[in-house]
């Protein structure tokens, strides 16, 4: 089975770079413009601060991925954005949720091995590597011999970036107050990331999952991977939360019988409807707006009071 997507459309997500800022129904945004790193290629950040935002008190702080699609439809690829100003500004309107900045981290045209967990794809033999290389450089997704660079990623979000952070703005710097969200491949890496940084992230929200990791599904060993990696590095349910959803629809449509398999491991290693949510949503798709519509779901589960 494979998935009937143009490859060029993802990577918009990657090539959207656009320098305006992006116009804002509630709060404020300070971007950093090709923040350095020794870890990846440099990238813009966009910081979010509420309405009110105050340096007198504390701040939760998500740290989001792929940033330009987050807040403007006008200056996006497809004309959709997440708009999680106001989602964020309407839930805590209604006193739902803790004080929160945002941090959104632009993607770049690295994207694909940037949020690829590569731990699980060093589980793969060569010649499985090689089929997956093969596979992405077909659908455009690499150039070359694909290898995955998360661990350098991530390296870049707790090692420099969340110092910069910390240091700059007034937040909460544990855990329980430390949460990271992506969708799709920012799904994936948002999962790896609370598995290898457990005492970094307090709680993870992976929408839309791309479990198959390529964009096809015949002979690829990648889901099985990521699966036997969850397994092996799940943190503690006591101190974490996890949240994975899915729609049925365009590429949405091969999650989930994959996610049931994950959530299958989640619930043997004793995560409970306290500590995990997974949600199903018939008739969804795979897109921003989908995203949208239910943002205030993982929202109100890992920023409740």
């Amino acid at each position: 089975m494979k998935f009937i997507v143009p490859i060029t459309v993802l990577l918009m997500l990657s090539l959207a770079g656009n320098a305006q800022l992006p116009k804002l129904a509630s709060g404020t945004l300070k971007r950093f413009e090709n923040f350095s790193s020794k870890y990846v290629s440099a990238r813009n950040v966009d910081v979010w601060l509420p309405d009110g935002y105050s340096k007198v008190k504390k701040y939760a702080v998500l740290y989001m991925h792929d940033g330009q699609m987050l807040f403007d439809s006008a200056l996006t690829w497809n004309k959709q954005s997440w708009d999680v100003d106001d989602v964020l500004t309407g839930l805590k309107d209604e006193n739902v949720i803790r004080d929160v900045i945002v941090v959104a981290i632009w993607n770049t045209s690295s994207r694909h091995t940037d949020y690829f967990p590569q731990k699980p794809f060093d589980y793969l033999s060569h010649a499985e590597k090689d089929t997956v290389s093969a596979r992405l450089k077909q659908m455009g997704a690499t150039k070359k011999s694909f290898q995955p660079q998360s661990d350098n990623y991530l390296k870049f979000i707790v090692k420099e970036l969340k110092p910069f952070i910390d240091k700059n703005f007034s937040t909460y710097t544990n855990k329980e107050n430390t949460f990271i969200m992506g969708s799709s491949m920012g799904g994936l890496i948002s999962m790896y990331a609370i598995c290898e940084y457990p005492n970094v992230f307090g709680g993870a929200a992976c929408l839309s999952t791309h479990w198959p990791g390529t964009f096809n599904m015949d002979n690829n060993p990648v889901p099985d991977a990521f699966l036997k990696y969850l397994d092996g590095h799940l943190p503690p349910p006591k101190n974490h939360k996890l949240y994975f959803d899915c729609g049925d629809q365009t590429l949405d449509a091969f999650y989930p019988p994959m996610q049931k398999k994950a959530d299958e491991i989640i619930a043997a290693k004793g995560y409970t409807d306290k500590n995990w949510k997974t949600k199903y949503f018939p008739g969804e798709n795979h897109s921003e707006e989908a995203w949208h519509n239910r943002l205030y779901i993982p929202l109100v589960f890992l920023l409740n009071k």
